[in-house]
């Protein structure tokens, strides 16, 4: 990792600067996230989970996770990151099939992506997220659902599992506008999310968010707390923070973040942390609250509830959000139900645009 040395201090500043953001709440969660933190010694990750325990108040049974793509991961590194105080793998899997991961351009292959699950395992790391990406072109129907019934035959307990998007102006889009490349078919990704859906749900997992499936007793603790509109505390370049009524992010650059944190720059006014360190700031309206509820509770299994919106933002919007509702109601896209709107199949695969439709101006 480039500029690591100055780096680790420079984060271990601002978790000093930010031990009030959270109000004193026990910390439940720790995630390493973002670029590839498995590139981290095993002494700095160390290091970081000392530091943030002796800072705020961890929970004896927090869940600490660590992204990982399956070319970091060894025998030596998991045992040392076992050592350090992570608990729960999130390996960017992405296809057990070396076509696949051609095609998207990945580091490992598929001897790697299968190995990396065994040894995590071996290890004694048996809360184990992967990565799954379906609706490529070169993924078949019979491929993907090898891929699935690969991640279930070797015990993998969480998937998160995404639609291939291809980004603008990216090498690939490129390659897709000079047809050097097939483009993906929407089709063929509905179809292939709603054959996950039947496939997972067959062998016991929970479709509790659109996007993740989880064993019983094995969804993401941390992810969930997004979901449910917890509190969380950000650190690093671009992370985001959220106290419940206001959003803040880091400056994305991480030569800036660290000139911020290792210069003797002011405090900002208002802020109380160094002068070029938070690059934004929203207050959000009880409308932006509203909706983003919306957005967020429609995509767990638990779905969007009457009486919490009515606590939370008055029974007059619980009303008139169940009557912007009827007509997916009415056209099968959310289940009939006076308590929670809940999407069915067919509504998962438009979450996002019927959350919009249902939005407060």
């Amino acid at each position: 990792m480039r500029g690591r040395n100055d780096f680790i201090p420079a984060l271990l500043k601002e978790m000093e600067s930010r031990t009030d953001y959270l109000g004193g709440e026990r910390v439940e969660t720790i995630y390493f996230g973002g670029g590839t933190p498995s590139l981290l010694e095993p002494g700095e990750l160390q290091t970081i989970l000392e530091r943030v325990r002796a800072l705020f108040p961890v929970d004896a049974e927090a869940e600490a996770t660590l992204e990982a793509n399956p070319d970091d991961i060894t025998s030596s590194r998991l045992d040392a990151w076992r050592s350090a105080g992570i608990n729960r793998l999130s390996i960017g899997v992405q296809s057990f099939y070396d076509e696949d991961l051609r095609w998207m351009n990945r580091a490992h292959d598929a001897r790697q992506a299968l190995d990396c699950i065994r040894l995590a395992k071996a290890a004694g790391i048996h809360n184990l997220s992967i990565d799954l990406i379906y609706g490529g072109p070169t993924l078949a129907d019979n491929h993907w659902r090898r891929n699935v019934a690969d991640a279930i035959a070797l015990g993998v307990s969480h998937l998160s599992c995404y639609a291939l998007t291809v980004e603008p102006r990216t090498a690939l889009d490129k390659l897709i506008r000079r047809k050097a490349v097939t483009d993906v078919s929407p089709d063929d990704q509905a179809r292939q999310f709603l054959l996950l859906m039947d496939w997972l749900g067959k062998a016991g997992y929970e479709h509790y968010e659109i996007s993740n499936f989880a064993l019983p007793g094995r969804r993401s603790r941390h992810n969930s707390s997004y979901w449910q509109g917890k509190p969380y505390l950000g650190l690093g370049p671009s992370a985001h923070s959220f106290n419940g009524l206001s959003r803040q992010w880091n400056v994305a650059n991480n030569a800036l973040y660290i000139a911020a944190l290792n210069g003797q720059r002011p405090e900002q006014p208002g802020v109380g942390l160094p002068a070029g360190l938070v690059e934004g700031k929203e207050e959000l309206t009880p409308v932006q609250q509203l909706n983003e509820y919306i957005l967020i509770s429609l995509r767990t299994m638990e779905g969007s509830s009457h009486q919490t919106v009515a606590r939370r933002f008055g029974e007059q919007q619980a009303t008139a959000l169940w009557q912007k509702a009827a007509t997916y109601i009415r056209s099968g896209k959310i289940g009939d139900s006076a308590e929670v709107l809940r999407l069915t199949p067919a509504g998962k695969l438009l979450a996002d645009g019927i959350a919009a439709d249902l939005f407060f101006e």
